[in-house]
C-alpha cells in the first residue's frame, strides 16, 4: 500500500469532511473496531485513508462508501481491487440493505455531523444483518446517544437507537487529531444490534411517531406532548404517568405508548 496523501485537496465544508491524521489515535481507533481476516467491513468516508490502511493492514480487504469523486479517485490509486472495493454514492441514499447481500456486516466511519442523525436511522433498516458498528461522531451527537432517562441529553436519538442498539462509548478524540481540526471534541461509539427475537413487539411507525412527538417540547408533559395523538386514559393503558416528562420515561415506556396508540388506530378503522 502506497503512503500518500492526496495534495491540494482541502476538506470540502458540503461534505463535513475534517481528516484524521494522528497516527496515536488512528491505531486507538483500529483497535477499538478490532479488524479480522474475513470481515465483511464497510467504511463509510474513508478520506484519505486513515483508517481504512489500517484497516485493510489487519483484515486484508474492506468496502468503502465515498460521496467524492477526487477522494475515490485518489484512493484507486492507494489500494488494488482485492484490498478495496469503493462505492462511489451517498451513504445517505444507499440501499443498506443490499450491500454486500448474504453477508454480515462491520460498518465503521467518522460520520460527518451534518448527516449524523438521518445516517443513524437509515443504518437501522439494515440493523439485522450487521454485527457492529463504530463510528466517531461529534462528542455531544454519542454523548446523546448513550445517555439515560433522566439525564439532560436524554432524547430522540437515545430511545429509537437504544430500542434497537447496544451501546457504548469508548472514548473522546481531541480536535488537534484532525486536519482542519474541528470546533468540537469527537467520541468514538460502539453499536451492537440487538437479535430480532429480543426486541419487544412494537408498530415502528407509532413508536417514531410517539418518540418525536414526545421530545418536541421537553418541558411538556406526556399529556401534553401526546395530546394531538393520545388521551390521557390510553396514556394510563400503556402504564404511563401522563404528568411524566419524556426524559424520564424507559425506551420500554414508549414501547407501550406507541401499542396503545395503534391498537386504537386498528380499532378506529374497523
Amino acid at each position: 500500500m502506497k503512503q500518500e496523501w492526496l495534495e491540494g485537496h482541502h476538506a470540502r465544508k458540503r461534505f463535513g469532511q475534517n481528516f484524521l491524521h494522528d497516527k496515536h489515535w488512528i491505531e486507538r481507533i483500529v483497535r477499538g473496531i478490532d479488524p479480522k481476516p474475513g470481515d465483511a467491513l464497510v467504511e463509510i468516508g474513508p478520506g484519505q485513508a486513515a483508517i481504512t490502511r489500517y484497516v485493510i493492514a489487519a483484515a486484508g480487504h474492506e468496502t468503502a462508501v465515498e460521496i467524492d469523486r477526487d477522494l475515490a479517485a485518489f484512493l484507486r490509486t492507494q489500494f488494488t481491487e482485492e484490498e478495496l472495493s469503493l462505492i462511489e454514492e451517498d451513504a445517505l441514499k444507499l440501499d443498506w440493505t443490499a450491500v454486500l447481500p448474504e453477508k454480515r456486516l462491520r460498518i465503521i466511519g467518522n460520520l460527518p455531523y451534518n448527516i449524523s442523525s438521518p445516517l443513524l436511522f437509515e443504518l437501522m433498516k439494515a440493523a439485522d444483518r450487521v454485527i457492529d458498528q463504530h463510528f466517531m461522531l461529534q462528542k455531544e451527537v454519542v454523548d446523546r446517544m448513550v445517555a439515560e432517562p433522566g439525564s439532560k441529553t436524554y432524547g430522540r436519538l437515545s430511545v429509537m437507537l437504544q430500542y434497537r442498539y447496544r451501546m457504548h462509548k469508548l472514548f473522546d478524540v481531541p480536535p488537534g487529531a484532525f486536519v482542519p481540526p474541528p470546533k468540537v471534541t469527537s467520541s468514538i461509539v460502539r453499536m451492537i444490534p440487538k437479535a430480532v427475537d429480543t426486541l419487544l413487539p412494537v408498530d415502528f411507525e407509532a413508536f417514531s411517531t410517539v418518540v418525536a412527538l414526545a421530545f418536541q417540547q421537553r418541558r411538556k408533559t406526556i399529556r401534553n406532548g401526546l395530546s394531538t395523538v393520545m388521551t390521557a386514559e390510553m396514556i394510563e393503558a400503556a402504564g404511563v404517568n401522563p404528568g411524566a416528562r419524556a426524559e424520564t420515561l424507559p425506551v420500554e415506556s414508549f414501547v407501550a405508548l406507541a401499542n396503545v396508540m395503534a391498537e386504537a388506530k386498528k380499532a378506529e378503522a374497523l
